[in-house]
């Protein structure tokens, strides 16, 4: 009885690129460049969304965008040392010294005890 090797244990397959994506921007002095983000545990990445609909979303419909492919995203990114591309987020923090700070979301509410005004 003859048994075949045993395969190594594969790598999980790298997902293809996701196809035009819309990608947010900002504007600049000769036109616009990617927008880039930082991931909870704060690395810099960029982000694209497969529909204009997650786009508005999560940052508003007045967000400026452009169409990109996800190879073209990550060559423009890899030269800023952006090595990291993140398609569809589901959540975002709110932009450091808005009016609402992460802080604030998270505050937690106090009641007040009874024969105590509010002020």
């Amino acid at each position: 009885m003859s048994s075949a090797p045993l395969a190594e244990d594969a790598e999980p397959c790298e997902q293809g690129p996701a196809g035009p994506l819309f990608v947010p921007v900002r504007p600049g002095p000769v036109g616009v460049s990617p927008r880039f983000f930082r991931t909870p545990l704060g690395f810099r990445t960029a982000v694209g969304f497969t529909s204009e609909r997650r786009l508005t979303t999560l940052l508003g419909v007045h967000h400026p965008r452009i169409r990109l492919s996800e190879p073209a995203l990550r060559a423009l990114a890899a030269p800023l040392g952006v090595a990291l591309v993140t398609v569809d987020p589901l959540f975002s923090a709110p932009r450091a010294g808005s009016r609402t700070s992460s802080a604030q979301l998270a505050r937690p509410v106090r009641v007040p005890s009874r024969g105590h005004a509010l002020r």
